[in-house]
């Protein structure tokens, strides 16, 4: 059984109990990790603060990606009561409803420019303010992506692009990152009903469709999620970088 006793980790993306970002929560906290979580704005807080508390949270604050002053206030609070950082995971995604449920040739550029914003910068402004914070040796950084970046999936339009450019991102900051023994790598859950997940149109088809061609048969839930960040962010991962591993029961190996 893996021990992650000793680490402390930042968690960014918990919305409700249907979250990837909990799933990780609950499988790291079970492993013995010292969590910090984050929610959006004060709106949110009333849903993730009992989630968080469930799971021990050390650290439970406020911090909107696009508010920079938040997120300074964030890594300055695990500063302040950690004095370091062993792992950051990013599960946070956004596109406005009216791209996501459009064709990527009608999006509109202020829309992608959320989006990318959002769905991936975001994954590099944290990861600039986790560096100094990060245990040379055995740190680690995890994103979250989706099948749909790298082959076409009806309805992920405006995503699939910014999942690409997430996995990218993924790579060239475990090439930056790698001379400091930091690991960077994303996750590819299969279909999951997230809050988020649920904009996209014909979401319900998807998932059908899904679980019917997936070898296993099933789709993964959020603990099939957590049992692989708990790995990757364990010192058994430490020599596994710049990578993408899918947790969608062989989806991604069928001819659909």
């Amino acid at each position: 059984m893996l021990n992650l006793s000793n680490q402390k980790g930042l968690i960014v993306g918990v919305a409700n109990d249907k979250s990837i970002a909990y799933g990780c929560a609950k499988v790291l906290a079970q492993h013995g990790a010292s969590l910090a979580i984050t929610y959006l704005n004060e709106k949110a807080e009333k849903f993730v603060r009992p989630l968080a508390e469930e799971v021990n949270a050390e650290i439970i604050a406020q911090m909107d990606v696009q508010n920079e002053q938040e997120v300074t206030n964030v890594f300055e609070t695990i500063r302040q009561k950690w004095g370091k950082l062993d792992f950051l995971i990013h599960s946070i995604a956004f596109a406005p409803l009216e791209d996501l449920k459009g064709r990527l040739l009608d999006c509109s550029l202020e829309g992608f420019k959320l989006a990318m914003d959002v769905s991936c910068h975001s994954f590099i402004r944290l990861a600039h303010h986790a560096e100094s914070l990060l245990s040379v040796g055995q740190g680690s950084l995890l994103a979250m992506s989706y099948y749909g970046s790298e082959k076409v999936v009806q309805s992920y339009a405006i995503m699939g692009p910014v999942k690409s450019a997430l996995e990218s991102t993924v790579r060239y900051l475990a090439f930056e990152l790698g001379e400091k023994g930091i690991n960077v790598n994303a996750i590819s859950p299969g279909t999951i009903a997230t809050r988020a997940a649920g904009g996209l149109a014909n979401f319900d088809e998807l998932m059908k469709k899904t679980e019917e061609t997936t070898p296993l048969k099933r789709l993964p839930n959020i603990d099939d999620v957590g049992k692989m960040a708990a790995f990757l962010v364990s010192e058994e991962a430490q020599y596994i970088t710049g990578d993408v591993f899918y947790v969608d029961g062989g989806y991604h190996i069928m001819g659909v």
